[in-house]
């Protein structure tokens, strides 16, 4: 330890000691061989001496020695070099990049340049976004990411109102809010939907990855380890950090077409049953369109890069549609969802990331953003005139008006409409800064990030039945977020062996939800028989508004010490202050340590934090569902409103949590890498989504249930800091990547994760505390169900490629563990949910929903017919005919 502590204080005194060395300073600087960018994070050694130094920002070095002395210069992601210094003691030097080691070079988890994802002592997965898309139908990055990433976990959501129209993703079988998004290293802002229906991020919010076109993003790093000292709230369960593509002159452009043909599930193929609504034989009609381009700026390496996207994707229509109640594949008629399937979505955007040096000493402006518009439309539950005609529109005489174009008749005679809940959202954001390096040696990056989303809600080809028959569409309102992040970072390798970074951060959040037009909401029944409000999806109502902000400061400070060969470790502390609920301190420390060249152990524990999103805490909202085979109104109470204390729900607090993991990292051939990672992630105060409580409940608080009769709902639920969990699992990859003679190659990856949830303590408030039923209903069996659902126990992945320079084929086989879900139960609450069989309606069996595991194979082939096209056609788990065409031009 003594020689240890020698070393470092030596190595922190490198600079004073060589002002006083009997040499000469040799001095020069590091750029690009291509790009002629100047190169910060560059090792220098004099290895006729041993002293060495790095690059700064500029490029620049200092470096004790004289003529005839080798100099050599290393560097992650380029090709080292030596050179000899001559008469001058100007030494300038270029650096040839390497493709097939920047692949590997990773920005998340670390403020260092030039790290290796198998130096980092915890796992990091690096996807390269081209890679992925030529191998793929898949028209958006959370999809795609789906495939390629072992704790990586999404669904497409139907029949979910706005969890059908934008794509949460979860990390390790966690909330998606509790995993962090970055680009080019900078906090992405969340989107301002929060989900209430769905298996996957039920009761929170997320980042919608859809709102950057995958064609700006190079590679997708995944850090998959608690990181909330590095990096702040949300990271819990990790940080995702999308690398934006900075190339110039080619242009790159991918045409996609893709469609679905499901003979067993598509009604189409059983028109006669005449109970469903279809449209043709393929349907989830898929156009995706993606373009990019970048070019130069200046002569000192800048550049700008444009990327944009087109994506049209129709619905899709599936259904039960075996009719002999014997086979094991029989359900009755879903007369709540004659129309279901994924939702239809038109959407677009553009985005940009450019540099441009400032001056010779390394100042550098930098910016990125873009914006993106999505639309689209979904199915709602079914209404049906036999079983509620109040929702209709009617005579005077109470006959039913019908409306040709929105209302169906069935085989049997009954008449239904399926209400169309549509969305517009809109994303914009637009991050910017400066950096540069101090006389002193210090690296320093200004920046300011922001970003906002829109999410409004619109009811189409539906009614408000107490309005009559003429309105068909109505405007339900909606809510938007935004967010706005100053930070500073000062970092400097003090050494060869110990780089520390510093920074402060300057964060303010504002939430607004606003309501919808009078008669997305409103009940003009005198007699108030006719049902409240736009059928399928009721408007916002000016009670629901609210305009909500945050502010948030912290301070942090990193380190990572190379304390000898072959151990390393890194460290990092975090205070944070919010307006809104108080502050936090966090911490983190990991480490590497090496067996051999070819074996390596890794394990990390920190403390982590999440605090509340504004939407958890300001939501408000009416819908409908069906619960034990009835449809009801049902409210989400905001968490600062009447009915909430009344029930006796408290003020949010954060999230806290411990994280370890433990692992190790090997090559037992050059061309296969293996990594194994436990981890354990014990969580405290969980925000959910409660259980609901129902207003004919004359055991619950008289003022709780009279507040839902005045608000004529059925139930009512709440945003709580409702359950202690612990998830733990195992993190695989392994990675085969070997050149064979003549041109040829071969690839594979197979990678897994096996995990498991446990919910330690339900902390259920003290005034429903009181009996068995309010306990149980506090955090149903129900929603403990969907808790546990929010990722498969077992998922792994095996892709294999064969190919030559001319062509290449290759395939995807995924496996998906088996979920299981519960439902409401016949009394509508999801407490031990029960169900009457189809034998006996007086036998009852639990109301559960068994999903097997799932095997999903993909295929692919890829032609290059010049340089600058190539051809790529596939069939993607059923989706056939796939079709890519790719074009790369050289830029003039």
């Amino acid at each position: 330890m003594k020689s240890t502590i020698l070393r470092l204080a030596a190595c922190m005194l490198l600079f004073s000691v060589s002002a006083f060395a009997q040499q000469a300073e040799i001095t020069g600087k590091v750029t690009d061989s291509k790009s002629g960018a100047p190169l910060s994070g560059a090792t220098i050694v004099n290895k006729s001496t041993g002293k060495t130094s790095l690059s700064g920002t500029d490029g620049g070095y200092i470096i004790a020695g004289k003529k005839g002395d080798a100099i050599a210069v290393t560097m992650t992601g380029y090709g080292s070099v030596t050179l000899t210094v001559g008469a001058s003691a100007m030494l300038a030097i270029q650096l040839n990049p390497s493709a097939a080691v920047l692949s590997d070079v990773v920005m998340v988890g670390t403020r260092r340049s030039g790290r290796m994802k198998t130096e980092t002592p915890v796992p990091v997965d690096v996807l390269n976004v081209d890679q992925m898309t030529l191998s793929t139908a898949r028209t958006d990055l959370t999809s795609m990411m789906n495939y390629a990433a072992p704790s990586f976990n999404y669904n497409k959501q139907s029949g979910s109102d706005g969890a059908d129209h934008i794509d949460l993703a979860t990390l390790r079988g966690l909330s998606p809010d509790q995993t962090l998004v970055l680009v080019n290293g900078k906090r992405r802002h969340q989107t301002a939907f929060v989900a209430v229906f769905g298996t996957r991020g039920r009761g929170s919010s997320g980042t919608d990855l859809s709102a950057i076109p995958y064609n700006a993003v190079e590679r997708v790093e995944i850090l998959r380890d608690g990181a909330s000292a590095q990096y702040g709230s949300d990271a819990i369960a990790g940080v995702i950090n999308l690398v934006l593509k900075k190339n110039t002159g080619i242009f790159s452009g991918n045409l996609g077409y893709s469609a679905y043909h499901d003979k067993e599930f598509n009604p189409y193929f059983k028109k006669e049953l005449g109970q469903y609504v279809y449209e043709n034989a393929f349907d989830g009609n898929t156009v995706n369109f993606n373009s990019n381009y970048g070019v130069t700026l200046g002569k000192r390496g800048g550049y700008i890069h444009f990327a944009g996207n087109y994506l049209s994707q129709g619905k899709t229509y599936r259904q039960v549609l075996e009719t002999d109640a014997s086979s094991d594949k029989y359900l009755p008629t879903n007369i709540y969802r004659r129309a279901h399937g994924d939702g239809s979505i038109t959407s677009g955007g553009l985005f940009l990331n450019m540099e441009a040096p400032m001056n010779d000493r390394g100042t550098v402006f930098y910016a990125f953003g873009g914006s993106n518009y999505k639309s689209s439309d979904a199915y709602a539950f079914t209404r049906n005139w036999s079983a509620r005609p109040d929702r209709f529109p009617t005579a005077a005489d109470g006959s039913l008006i019908y409306v040709p174009d929105i209302m169906r008749t069935t085989a049997d005679g009954d008449t239904f409409f399926n209400p169309h809940i549509q969305t517009k959202v809109s994303d914009y954001s637009l991050a910017a800064g400066v950096r540069g390096t101090f006389a002193s040696g210090w690296d320093w990056d200004l920046s300011n990030s922001y970003g906002r989303n829109d999410f409004h809600f619109y009811g189409d080809k539906t009614f408000n039945a107490s309005l009559g028959a003429d309105k068909t569409h109505f405007d339900d309102g909606g809510f938007n977020y935004a967010m706005n992040t100053t930070n500073l970072v000062v970092s400097k390798n003090l050494c060869a062996d110990l780089f520390t970074a510093f920074g402060a951060e300057y964060r303010t959040e504002n939430y607004n939800l606003y309501a919808g037009e009078e008669g997305s909401y409103k009940n003009y029944d005198p007699n108030g028989d006719k049902a409240t409000g736009s059928q399928g999806f009721p408007g916002y109502q000016p009670s629901d508004v609210v305009k909500a902000k945050r502010n948030v400061i912290s301070a942090y400070a990193n380190a990572e010490w190379k304390v000898s060969k072959s151990f390393s470790m890194d460290a990092a502390l975090r205070y944070g202050s919010f307006s809104d609920f108080g502050e936090t301190w966090n911490s983190k420390l990991a480490g590497l340590l090496k067996v051999g060249d070819h074996f390596s152990f890794r394990g990390s524990v920190s403390n982590g934090f999440r605090a509340p999103s504004l939407a958890q805490i300001n939501f408000s909202s009416t819908f409908t569902t069906v619960q034990g085979g009835e449809i009801a109104e049902v409210k989400i109470a905001p968490n600062t409103s009447a009915i909430t204390r009344a029930a006796g729900i408290p003020e949010l607090k954060q999230e806290r949590s411990l994280n370890t993991s433990l692992g190790f990292i090997c090559n037992p051939l050059p061309s296969l890498n293996i990594s194994v990672d436990a981890y354990r992630i014990r969580i405290w105060d969980r925000v959910v989504l409660s259980g609901q409580f129902s207003a004919d409940d004359n055991t619950l608080d008289p003022a709780l249930t009279a507040l839902m009769q005045n608000l004529k709902v059925s139930y009512a639920q709440f945003f709580a800091n409702a359950v202690n969990t612990t998830n733990m699992g195992i993190d695989f990859v392994a990675d085969y990547n070997k050149k064979l003679s003549g041109g040829k190659y071969i690839k594979g990856v197979f990678s897994g994760n096996f995990q498991r949830m446990d919910i330690n303590n339900i902390n259920v408030p003290g005034k429903l505390n009181n009996t068995e039923d309010h306990r149980k209903g506090f955090f149903s069996d129900r929603e403990q169900a969907f808790l546990l659902a929010s990722a498969p126990k077992t998922k792994f992945a095996l892709t294999a490629e064969y190919g030559t320079s001319k062509w290449s084929v290759g395939t995807r086989v995924t496996y998906f563990g088996k979920v299981n879900l519960l439902g409401y139960g016949e009394d509508g609450l999801g407490i031990n949910p029960q169900v009457p069989t189809d034998a006996d309606e007086n036998v009852y069996v639990p109301d559960s929903y068994f999903y097997g595991g799932k095997y999903v194979t993909d295929v692919y082939v890829t032609y290059r017919v010049t340089k600058s096209l190539q051809l790529s056609a596939g069939a993607d788990n059923g989706n056939f005919p796939g079709f890519r065409r790719k074009l790369q031009c050289p830029g003039s």
